[in-house]
């Protein structure tokens, strides 16, 4: 069975994300972890509180916790589980991973700001640093069914078969289908990579109902966007590239870009 985990700092941006992980629980038959990192708040870090004050604070955090995974199971009629711990939510994921044999997180992705694409925050933090899937929910996205997939890749970079692997697993099981669509900046790199890249392709998605476009374009992102709607796609995928410490800084990640400035959910493979 698929399990599906959705840290939580009961906000409303996570809130949303909680149902749309609740409403794919509930239509694909999957089982959901709810997740709190609890911190201190800083004046009361701050302060020199004595233990016992500290864990009534934890155990409230975790009460919130239970009363909201209890709500969550009543309205979507799902089994919900949950886990509450003292630390940094990056810190957490990975080990929660393995402890529920999660294949999949859920965060909610705030709207796009000079701050957040600079910054990034939690959910862009994960997508960029994490060796797992994640899905980021943008504030207002409600889950209403999925027929489409629109896989946005790199042909220069090469297309993973592993990558290829997980989305025809997801095409399969969740019966979708899927627009494989790539940029390249002229005609000659379009020729070029190609006839390698679709020969990849068709024995990766091998089962899937499946097509491809390949578009000329020096603007990646804005490229993405029209086909988003032109394809009426319900979830974008993409593969976020891994920089070192330098690089990174000078490289902005499309996919973060991308999931800060979505109306529908983006999917991040790491490679």
């Amino acid at each position: 069975m698929v399990t599906i985990l959705v840290p939580t700092d009961f906000s409303a941006l996570a809130d949303n994300a909680i149902d749309y992980a609740a409403a794919l629980v509930q239509h694909y038959k999957a089982k959901l972890i709810l997740f709190n990192a609890f911190t201190l708040p800083i004046h009361v870090s701050e302060t020199l509180l004595p233990p016992i004050i500290i864990q009534e604070l934890i155990d409230d955090n975790e009460q919130r916790l239970k009363e909201k995974a209890l709500s969550v199971s009543n309205t979507f009629h799902i089994q919900v589980g949950y886990e509450c711990t003292y630390a940094f939510i990056e810190e957490e994921l990975n080990d929660l991973l393995t402890k529920y044999n999660a294949n999949l997180v859920v965060l909610g992705m705030a709207s796009k700001t000079i701050e957040q694409d600079l910054l990034g925050n939690t959910t862009t933090v994960a997508i960029s640093k994490m060796r797992f899937p994640v899905l980021a929910i943008p504030l207002g996205a409600k889950f209403q069914g999925m027929k489409k997939i629109l896989f946005a890749c790199d042909v220069l970079q090469g297309v993973s078969l592993k990558v290829l692997a997980r989305i025809k697993e997801l095409a399969l099981v969740l019966k979708l289908e899927v627009e494989v669509f790539y940029v390249d900046k002229t005609v000659e790199q379009l020729k070029n990579n190609a006839s390698e890249a679709l020969s990849l392709i068709n024995d990766g998605l091998n089962g899937v109902t499946y097509s491809h476009k390949n578009v000329k374009s020096n603007a990646v992102i804005g490229a993405i966007e029209k086909e988003i709607v032109a394809y009426q796609a319900d979830l974008l995928i993409m593969v976020p590239k891994k920089y070192g410490f330098w690089a990174s800084l000078i490289h902005k990640s499309k996919t973060r870009i991308m999931a800060s400035g979505l109306d529908i959910p983006l999917l991040s493979i790491p490679i």
